[in-house]
């Protein structure tokens, strides 16, 4: 099967063709979507009054890789935060002159309205002191959260020599641009499902449910191989308590050739006004993949609403919303 021929169903129409990592956030009262665009060479805002406007909404550049150096490669995986007041977009980048030199950069909006800006260069995320690790190899897809009044960094980083490992850390900041406290290893890919290709655990993203501190990821290579998994605490834990965390031994969402959605991955939460929780991620409609996977354009977003079973979200395709029509 390829794009020509992929078979349309009621599950895998997309809430937004070509964009690939989305992250969809609501702040005072207005939607914004971000995400990879399929050239990676630009960072993109979408700001709409309702979650279904976010579809159609007027699409803005608000920043442009820079023509060579750092920065200038491999605009991957934005995401937009506004922390004490002032809007913040993590993104990860590379250089043309040596594409895999890839790290977290940081954007900040000197304005009140982060479709209007201006938005300025942070430069990296600053490590802590006495931490001589974090950031010093291929990093990429930081998120960050606030649990208990205080602020946590979560980011993918490949250790080891040749085809290297991708782990998740997890530090606490001391403000949005620099860390607190040195790394911890967060998780491993341990299981056949995490280790198709290469060895990956990434796409880091965060969820309190009334009882659960959750944190889903992605795994493996980016074809149809890609999946979700899950990480969970108890909700009073203390997230830098690596012993306070569980890990599911098995993906929770995962292609399903019937419902026509391969490689689900690199997800984000976020909840209506009303306090429903949902979930964005990518996928493709096809799993015949010419050339490398990672510059295949068709990884589309789709919008999932979350059920709960003892305080953790259920992945279930048949929430996904904005279908055509119901089975």
């Amino acid at each position: 099967m390829n794009q020509n021929n992929a078979r349309h169903t009621p599950w895998n129409t997309p809430f937004i063709a070509q964009r690939a990592d989305p992250f969809i956030t609501r702040m005072d009262g207005r939607w914004y979507f971000t995400a990879s665009v399929p050239t990676y060479d630009r960072i993109v805002l979408r700001c709409a009054n309702s979650l279904e406007d976010l579809r159609t909404a007027v699409e803005k550049t608000v920043w442009s890789a820079h023509a060579s150096g750092v920065m200038s490669k491999h605009i991957w995986a934005p995401e937009l935060h506004k922390i004490d007041g002032v809007w913040y977009l993590y993104f990860a980048a590379g250089e043309k002159e040596n594409p895999w030199e890839i790290r977290p950069w940081a954007l900040h909006c000197q304005g009140k309205d982060p479709m209007e800006g201006p938005w300025v260069e942070c430069g990296n995320l600053e490590r802590a002191e006495g931490d001589e690790f974090s950031f010093t190899d291929f990093s990429l897809d930081m998120t960050t959260f606030a649990h208990h009044g205080k602020r946590y960094c979560v980011w993918a980083e490949k250790v080891g020599t040749g085809k290297k490992i991708s782990n998740l850390y997890i530090a606490e900041m001391k403000n949005a641009l620099a860390l607190k406290t040195p790394q911890m290893l967060l998780t491993s890919p341990a299981y056949g499902w995490e280790r198709h290709g290469f060895w990956v655990n990434e796409g880091p993203a965060a969820l309190e449910t009334e009882s659960k501190l959750v944190l889903a990821y992605s795994a493996s290579d980016t074809g149809p191989a890609y999946c979700m998994g899950l990480l969970w605490m108890d909700r009073d834990g203390d997230p830098m308590d690596i012993s306070a965390w569980h890990k599911s031994s098995r993906p929770v969402c995962t292609t399903d050739a019937e419902k026509g959605l391969f490689g689900p991955g690199h997800n984000s939460f976020f909840r209506d006004e009303a306090g429903q929780a949902y979930m964005a991620y990518h996928a493709r409609t096809y799993d015949e993949i010419t050339g490398d996977p990672l510059y295949d354009p068709n990884r589309h977003t789709f919008v999932m609403k979350l059920y709960f079973s003892e305080g953790l979200p259920v992945f279930d395709y048949r929430n996904q919303i904005f279908q055509e029509e119901k089975e």
